[in-house]
């Protein structure tokens, strides 16, 4: 009966019936804060145009956290997780909402979104411990605090694989795990992350793909991790990953 209600509340509020699967009650009205909150930062500085139906349930809520429901054999709770790239706070945000107990730390070089961030993080009750700085990674990644220091460390709609890649490993500890979002794969784009990886001393685990619902696109996740230590030229200054990558 819960169930039952639970489901006509979401389709009562234009909620995809994708994500019912995904969610519980709790983090979907969560979800529902959110998008408020993002509605009215919108008005003011302009964050993103995916707030409304499909483009926020869809191509940001249900594209963040179908990644950490897709790998049964992985355990991402109770993780000391980092978001590079934040933006509005997707995927970052998204999985603070569905993991609790993890610690998240928020990376944006924009100002603007990163006072968004802690704006948001201010209003809304979430249960971790949440940190937004407001930086370059290819700065960040040479700090002794920052470095080989994370569980998990993610990137999306960033730069391409080898780019992001460059930004992931050098911050991840040895057992520590890379999550890649990508729009189309290729076998020439698979080639260049093997050379990539090479290079810093990282390695493929898996990939999985999927149709996003609503006819939002394909999505891959290139799941990576370290294979030996990455050597501290890298990543190299700002702006090189994204201009030459490896």
């Amino acid at each position: 009966m819960a169930k039952i209600y639970i489901y006509k509340a979401m389709k009562k509020h234009n909620i995809p019936e994708e994500i019912f699967s995904l969610i519980t009650e709790e983090e979907i009205i969560m979800f529902q804060e959110l998008q408020i909150k993002i509605k009215e930062l919108n008005n003011k500085k302009n964050l993103t145009r995916l707030i409304n139906g499909d483009d926020y349930w869809i191509s940001q809520v249900f594209d963040s956290i179908w990644p950490f429901k897709t790998f049964p054999n992985i355990n991402f709770d109770n993780k000391k997780f980092l978001d590079i790239g934040s933006g509005c706070g997707f995927p970052g945000l998204a999985y603070a909402i569905t993991h609790p107990t993890s610690e998240i730390y928020l990376i944006d070089s924009s100002k603007k979104k990163t006072d968004a961030l802690k704006s948001l993080i201010t209003e809304i009750n979430f249960k971790n411990n949440i940190h937004v700085i407001n930086d370059r990674i290819e700065n960040l990644a040479h700090q002794s605090s920052m470095r080989n220091s994370f569980n998990i460390a993610t990137t999306r709609a960033v730069s391409n694989p080898s780019t992001v890649s460059e930004y992931i490993l050098p911050m991840l500890k040895k057992e520590g795990l890379g999550i890649l979002y990508c729009g189309r794969w290729t076998d020439k784009e698979s080639k260049n992350l093997d050379k990539t990886l090479e290079i810093l001393e990282g390695k493929f685990k898996e990939k999985k793909k999927i149709l996003l619902p609503s006819d939002k696109g394909t999505r891959n996740i290139i799941l990576i991790q370290p294979k030996n230590i990455c050597s501290k030229i890298y990543p190299r200054k700002v702006g090189k990953p994204e201009k030459n990558p490896l």
